[in-house]
């Protein structure tokens, strides 16, 4: 296990790759964007607007925005109605976790405060309970179903609606590292990602899952596919996750200040629409070593608001450390006491990256 040189991604971030300076990829691409003619690109996607508005009548649907009702959200729904002049629908998953106080506000908000359409799915509760636990015990992704569906749900919908373009926020493997790195407009192979593929629907009939159950979890068939041209809008503007938020407040978003103050983050804007989702993204520190405090410290190095001795020192004190919120909450909806979860959590410790101490607790063996 190593670290990047300039930030404090470790080598453990699936797909990461480092050059022979010990420089992760996600800094590279960083690096790149002084390179980049971003007022080029934003032409580029004024002529791919024209290409779309109108095309459902004058006052219908010229594109498609893939909400959580989150800052990234707000910012895209931003440009493209405020900016653009576009007319979007909106489409979101929610999963059936309580909501924060927060989190309500802003998917409400996001439809009042640009005057757009949204349409939402949640599963059904029976499904979700007992897909978490099963893909949680086996495979640590306790919410496999609520990832699969924001991947798969705006693809059927984008079909459904007449809406071919269909706006997604941010190249996760290019902007942070991972596995199909390459800079495109193009989020056709989105779903390919990692985050939301990696379990085939056979497994979870074969378990007992109701396949009336699993509408939308597969993607369209690939002739329709064909149809959509679903993009990142990260390609055409910089992409910045707190210049996104200081959009998004600006237009009524609310973060979680006077609500709640998460112990695993460093930041209290991100991922805030339910406590228990939570449970997902910190699991990649027992099966990886790291978490959220390392993605968003690693951000701030690159942002230039964090030296790396200090980002260290934010990863050290809270990547570790789940938030009891987040525990009580999951356990609750899934039927678990925090015994049994702590126990199915100590069985996804990766053993080549963690040792137990004398006491019980897991320890990197190659810590920052």
């Amino acid at each position: 296990m190593k670290y990047c040189k300039l930030c404090v991604m470790p080598s453990t971030r699936p797909g990461i790759t480092f050059d022979e300076n010990g420089v992760c990829a996600a800094c590279q691409n960083f690096a790149k964007r002084k390179y980049v003619d971003y007022n080029e690109r934003w032409a580029e996607l004024e002529i791919l607007c024209d290409q779309y508005r109108g095309s459902n009548g004058a006052n219908g649907y010229d594109c498609m925005i893939a909400v959580s009702g989150g800052k990234d959200s707000h910012f895209q729904v931003y440009t493209f109605k405020e900016k653009l002049g576009m007319n979007p629908l909106l489409v979101s998953v929610e999963d059936n976790f309580p909501m924060t106080n927060a989190g309500v506000h802003n998917l409400k908000n996001i439809s009042e405060a640009f005057g757009c359409d949204i349409i939402s799915m949640k599963p059904n509760i029976k499904a979700q309970k007992e897909i978490t636990r099963y893909t949680f015990e086996k495979y640590g992704k306790p919410t496999y179903l609520i990832d699969r569906y924001i991947y798969t749900y705006p693809l059927h919908m984008a079909l459904k609606f007449n809406t071919p373009l269909l706006v997604y926020g941010e190249n996760v493997a290019y902007e942070y590292g991972g596995t199909n790195s390459v800079e495109t407009y193009s989020a056709k192979d989105q779903i390919n990602n990692g985050v939301g593929s990696g379990i085939e629907i056979q497994e979870l009939i074969d378990f007992g899952i109701d396949p009336k159950w699993l509408n939308f979890t597969e993607p369209p068939a690939q002739e329709d596919l064909e149809k959509l041209n679903p993009i990142y809008l990260s390609y055409f503007v910089e992409w910045s996750s707190f210049k996104n938020y200081e959009v998004a407040k600006k237009n009524g978003f609310h973060d979680l200040t006077h609500e709640w103050r998460r112990t695993h983050h460093v930041e209290q804007f991100d991922q805030i629409e339910t406590a228990a989702y939570l449970a997902h993204s910190w699991m990649k520190y027992p099966k990886f070593g790291h978490a959220s405090a390392t993605d968003y410290a690693a951000r701030m190095i690159r942002y230039g608001m964090l030296t790396r001795e200090q980002a260290e020192e934010l990863v050290k004190k809270h990547d570790h450390d789940l938030d009891p919120r987040t525990v009580r909450e999951f356990c609750s909806f899934a039927g678990y006491s925090e015994k049994d979860f702590w126990r199915v959590i100590d069985s996804h410790y990766n053993q080549e990256l963690f040792e137990k101490s004398k006491n019980g607790a897991w320890q990197l063996k190659n810590p920052l």
